[in-house]
This record gives C-alpha cells, structure tokens and sequence, in this order.
C-alpha cells in the first residue's frame, strides 16, 4: 500500500523512496479507505491454497517436461520465524523468478533472453514444525527493465507468504550476495539501507551438495525489528506488522 507523505514523497508501507518516472502515474494521491475484515476473510471459509505436493519444490524438474531445466542450480532454505525467533510451521511459502537467462516465462515478457522449455519458474512448500522450508531452483539471471538508460535488475527471486486466508499473502524479494547491480537497482535501493541485508541470503558452504548445488540460507522474519522487508509492512489498520 503506497501513500504520500507530508514532503510529497510517496511511501511503500513505512520505508520512502523517490518517485519513479515510470510508476509515479500508478501511485495514489488519497489516502486508502479501510474496510473491517470479515470472519471468512480472517479464517478462511475454504482452503486458500490446493494441497502442496513435495514435487513442486523442485523447480528444476517441475515442469513435467521430463526434462531439466539449464542453468547453476542452488538450494534456497531458511525458516519462518516469529518476532521472538520462534518457528512458525505450516506456512505456504511460493516463488517466482526469471530462468539462467533472465526471462520470465510469461507472454508478456519482451526481453530477448532464451526460454527454457524445462522450466517454468514457479514453485511452492510448506515450513515444516520447525519452521523450515526448503526449494531446490536456478540461480535467476539479470534482464534489462529500460533500454534508453541501460538499466539491469540484479538477479533475485520473488517469494511469498501465505497463512490460513488468502489475506494473510505478504510478499518479498530475495537478493544473492555481492551482486554488482545492487547499487543500480531503484527497487533494492527503496529499502533502508539498515534493512537491505536482510532481503539477501547468504551462501552456506555446509549446506551446499559437492558436485551438484550450490546452497544459500534464507529466513524470513514475519514480524518486530527484525523483520524481513516486505512489499508492505503495514496492515490495513495502519499498524506495523
């Protein structure tokens, strides 16, 4: 949810950032209107999500191809935590990315990259009791998102979370460490710099598999001062989440 401030600059939840040439026409100029959740929408009179199956964690192999998808794989694990530190189990935990080549596979994408017919990019899981959750992907490539200024998005992957209702959806990107176009990326640099850390992962070398992936970790801290920086971080009520 997007406002504007006292000094004009428009806000995403409580982090500021300029306006964007391209997303300034998107941005609203009034304040959002507050509607109280229903008790369906809070407890969900319907499963917000079909069963997870284990193969869907497996982007490499989930396209039902037959096939595996091109590219360096990694593993992506961490756990879903509490203000506290406290494992939070059973969360739907779902990714989107780019393939090796830095194209969505999605019609709308123009960039010239190669698609892969092996993979989709797209999976899902759930954290374990204790909190764990575990993807087995591609290391995404860089793509341009404008050609007149030569701009890239470093490499990242979107992720999800989702409790027992659909409204429960908070979502966030994940960076990998020590990637040149941090500095150039507008989105990356929207976030505190305090905070940017903690939407990268980190590479662990016990975690990674001799001769087959490479593994990074990855927690997500749903709430308090150490939580992981969200598309938005205040509720519909204003408070921070």
């Amino acid at each position: 949810m997007s406002t504007e401030t006292q000094t004009g600059k428009p806000t995403q939840g409580h982090y500021p950032y300029e306006a964007w040439e391209d997303v300034t026409r998107n941005e609203p100029h009034l304040s959002s209107i507050d509607e109280p959740l229903t008790l369906s929408e809070l407890t969900s009179p319907f499963k917000a999500l079909d069963p997870v199956k284990p193969e869907e964690s497996d982007l490499t192999t989930n396209a039902g191809t037959g096939g595996e998808a091109i590219g360096q794989r990694v593993i992506i694990t961490g756990r879903v935590l509490d203000e506290n530190g406290e494992p939070i189990p059973n969360v739907a935990i779902e990714i989107w990315q780019a393939n090796a080549a830095g194209r969505y596979n999605h019609e709308l994408d123009s960039w010239r990259g190669p698609l892969d017919p092996n993979f989709v990019g797209r999976g899902r899981c759930t954290s374990n009791e204790q909190g764990v959750y575990r993807f087995l992907t591609i290391r995404p490539g860089a793509y341009p998102w404008r050609d007149d200024t030569n701009e890239w998005r470093p490499g990242h992957i979107h992720l999800s979370v989702m409790g027992p209702s659909i409204v429960s959806r908070m979502v966030t990107q994940l960076y990998f460490p020590g990637d040149p176009l941090f500095a150039l990326d507008q989105i990356f640099q929207s976030i505190p710099e305090a905070d940017r850390e903690r939407v990268v992962c980190r590479y662990d070398h016990e975690l990674t598999e001799p001769g087959w992936a490479m593994g990074f970790r990855f927690d997500i801290v749903l709430r308090g001062s150490q939580a992981t920086p969200f598309e938005t971080n205040l509720d519909r009520n204003g408070g921070q989440k």
